[in-house]
């Protein structure tokens, strides 16, 4: 409603209104100290409570304060209280003559406007102090039937409605229309353009998306992939707190006793430890299966009594000794001895060489056992 400076009707809703509960005058109160308008006096306040116009108010709907008696002069007497059924009818105003100029001139035009835009409408005028629209124009704006006029409450009907219990008490907005269909809130100022508040204050209806089945499952996806995302990603958080373990095979272990191994290269090691267990007349050694030239692991051909590489072709003797191929030295060998038991005890990270044009560490003690 338009704000007057005095007077004062502030927001209230003009008469013909209902009773009024406490928090609508407590807001209104409020919002007059804001706007440093006259406060409602405790006159005013019953007055609003029990339905019945206000002291200064006329009674027909004007804002105007009436004169005040003359001093020493006796209060007139109240005027008795018409029976419901003898009140004045309120004159019935033609629909047309609710709509300003504006309105009246759009919708003879065709137009047809949403709820958004009256919505943006309402908080345009506010904004610019213009006055809102009222419901005549709103419904003309949307399109849709005015609603039939109510008539106007007689005093004795107003106070049986104040006498009424609060639970019982009709609800009243303090918004300055009223939604047409759904739900709608009213709220003291004025919500931003754009907001979820907005519409409401501009008395349309939110409306949101329908609560059927199809709806329900999209949710329900929505949601499940969101769910999805969050799962992978603390999984992958904690992931990274997790040691990465790279499992190796033992460079230490044991592969029998001397007398299980004949005269001759015995491969049964090979692929589980890499090595070849060679046995001459005089010693047992055992060699590390890795060509020498780019670490390819050569294959035994015991047809030809030689060890050859299936990558470039590098060819090793019995013993391991390079003697054809790119192969630049021979064969490494790993240190052996005799474990508590008895067992041969073989330890692949300790290995002997015998580089390119240097000494042979094949001699080393460790290098071999002698049988």
């Amino acid at each position: 409603m338009a704000e007057e400076v005095k007077g004062v009707r502030g927001r209230l809703p003009a008469w013909p209104r209902n009773a009024l509960n406490n928090s609508v005058i407590s807001a209104e109160q409020a919002y007059r100290k804001r706007s440093g308008l006259p406060l409602l006096t405790d006159a005013d306040i019953e007055a609003l409570k029990a339905g019945v116009p206000m002291p200064w108010e006329s009674g027909d709907g004007g804002s105007g304060p009436v004169a005040a008696p003359a001093a020493g002069a006796a209060p007139a007497p109240a005027a008795p209280a018409l029976p419901a059924a003898a009140a004045p009818a309120a004159p019935v105003v033609a629909a047309s003559a609710e709509l300003s100029p504006e309105v009246q001139k759009i919708v003879a035009a065709g137009k047809k406007w949403g709820k958004s835009a009256i919505a943006a409408e309402q908080a345009k005028r506010k904004r610019n102090n213009l006055p809102p629209l009222n419901d005549a124009e709103i419904t003309a704006l949307l399109g849709e039937s005015a609603a039939p006029a109510a008539a106007p409450p007689a005093a004795a009907g107003a106070a049986a409605t104040a006498a009424r219990p609060a639970a019982q008490a009709p609800a009243v907005s303090t918004g300055t229309s009223v939604a047409r269909s759904g739900q709608s809130t009213s709220y003291v100022g004025t919500p931003a353009v754009g907001t979820s508040k907005a519409a409401a204050a501009g008395g349309i209806a939110s409306v949101g998306p329908e609560d059927n089945e199809v709806n329900q499952q999209r949710r329900r996806f929505a949601w499940a992939i969101v769910a999805a995302f969050l799962t992978a990603w603390f999984l992958a958080f904690f992931r990274f707190f997790l040691p990465r373990t790279l499992f190796e095979p033992p460079t230490s272990f044991k592969i029998g006793y001397p007398s299980d191994y004949g005269l001759g290269v015995d491969t049964k090691w090979q692929q589980k430890y890499r090595i070849w267990v060679d046995r001459r007349p005089d010693r047992l050694f055992v060699i590390y299966a890795k060509c020498t030239h780019l670490g390819c692991t050569p294959d035994w051909k015991p047809a030809e009594n030689k060890f050859k590489c299936p990558c470039h072709g590098s060819g090793y003797d019995d013993e391991g000794i390079n003697f054809e191929g790119p192969a630049p030295r021979p064969m490494d060998r790993a240190h052996i001895e005799i474990a508590p038991d008895g067992q041969i005890l073989v330890d692949v990270s300790h290995l002997y060489q015998w580089p390119k044009g240097q000494p042979s560490h094949f001699e080393d003690p460790g290098a071999y056992l002698p049988t």
